[in-house]
């Protein structure tokens, strides 16, 4: 297994955060199943779940449930409240999940740990990114971002450089399947919105 470093990784249950929540049991295991439920990419009304994660050159984890979160992370290097698993991640490093005012409020599981976990059960559609060695690793389904978190590498991409954020190079991942439809242009429109909201 590749140790990763500099890894973003971004989720961020925004519009589904309560259904992701609704049902889902306290327990935790250690780190993400590559066979975990995987949330569909057909086309819905519905938002996507979304996922962000962050290892730095201490090589944490960094995960986040809020796109807003992630970017002030990005941005300042920290974030005021976390939970924090030690040696969880997928190479035995600690895992840090960022936390907003309301998630410090309540007992539940944040969106982060539940997606981390394996555990989210929505059919809706999803959004990640993984920020590595300067570049983003952008997904559109759950069982590719957690195979690269795992390896530190995808097989099947699509790579703009320099067309991300400073000049970032911007890598899409796919699989067999998703390859043969093309260049994901509607999580290429993610990407942007995300950046647009902030």
């Amino acid at each position: 297994m590749q140790t990763m470093k500099h890894l973003r990784f971004v989720l961020g249950g925004v519009a589904l955060a309560a259904t992701l929540l609704a049902g889902c049991a306290t327990s935790t295991p250690p780190a993400a199943s590559a066979s975990a439920p995987v949330a569909s990419t057909h086309a819905t009304a519905t938002a996507p779940v979304q996922y962000f994660a962050v290892l730095p050159e201490d090589e944490r984890y960094y995960l986040f449930g809020d796109a807003q979160l992630y970017l002030s992370y990005l941005k300042h290097g920290e974030v005021a409240l976390t939970r924090t698993r030690i040696g969880a991640s997928p190479t035995q490093t600690t895992v840090v999940f960022g936390m907003t005012n309301a998630d410090a409020k309540s007992s539940k599981p944040l969106a982060a740990e539940i997606l981390f976990d394996g555990k989210a059960t929505t059919t809706s559609p999803f959004y990640g990114e993984v920020f590595k060695d300067g570049r983003y690793y952008v997904f559109n389904e759950y069982k590719d971002m957690t195979t690269f978190l795992e390896h530190g590498e995808a097989a099947l991409t699509f790579t703009d450089i320099g067309a991300g954020p400073d000049g970032a190079t911007q890598v899409w991942v796919m699989n067999n399947v998703t390859m043969k439809k093309g260049r994901p242009l509607e999580t290429m429109a993610m990407f942007k919105a995300i950046r647009a909201a902030k």
